[in-house]
């Protein structure tokens, strides 16, 4: 199981969480060219806090693309693997292209929400590396075998997410996105993991 029984509704209630987000994120920014009253308030404070951090910026939109999340997706395959997590291996290597097929197919040209005539909503980068974040988390929870203390796991969990919404942010700064497309993305890549997490619990616990 990658979920332990107590951990299976919290679970459920905030994949439902993430889908309202999506959704009605999706709603009310169809086919908008402007930032949100929210996006107004909150991406100016952003854009100067770390538009100057030009390293920072320059690593979080590398981070965000195709090749390095394939990578450490793959990674996280091969460590499930190597460790006979066969559910993990399975989450690992699906999720996250899963999410991405998701908004890149559907949620895009669907919304339509752009910026400078690029699709936006939601963030491929923060859908990509909250999709790894949640990944990284649910693998964390229940490892086999306990080997690794809860302090450090809790620890590994918090980097993943600190590395997330960092590139997620950076992409507003860099006025590639609206901080709602960051957090629809999100919401889509820590859904769609979820999603799969209970899907393979359900289907272990039919057999």
């Amino acid at each position: 199981m990658l979920l332990p029984r107590p951990l299976r509704l919290p679970a459920a209630v905030l994949l439902a969480v993430c889908v309202a987000v999506t959704v009605l994120f999706a709603i009310l920014f169809a086919g908008h060219t402007q930032p949100s009253r929210l996006d107004a308030a909150v991406d100016p404070a952003l854009q100067h806090s770390l538009g100057r951090v030009i390293v920072l910026l320059n690593v979080s939109d590398v981070a965000g693309t195709l090749i390095p999340v394939s990578l450490m997706t793959l990674a996280l395959t091969v460590a499930c693997l190597a460790t006979r997590r066969w559910s993990g291996a399975v989450l690992a290597l699906v999720a996250t292209p899963a999410a991405s097929v998701l908004i890149e197919f559907v949620l895009k040209p669907l919304v339509d929400r752009t910026i400078r005539g690029d699709l936006t909503f939601p963030s491929g980068h923060a859908t990509g590396m909250f999709a790894l974040a949640a990944t990284c988390a649910v693998l964390l929870v229940d490892p086999s075998g306990h080997r690794v203390s809860a302090a450090v796991r809790l620890l590994l969990a918090s980097l993943a997410l600190l590395l997330a919404t960092t590139v997620s942010l950076a992409m507003v700064a860099r006025l590639s996105h609206y901080l709602t497309d960051a957090m629809a993305g999100a919401a889509v890549g820590t859904g769609v993991v979820l999603a799969c997490a209970l899907t393979l619990d359900w289907g272990a616990r039919r057999r």
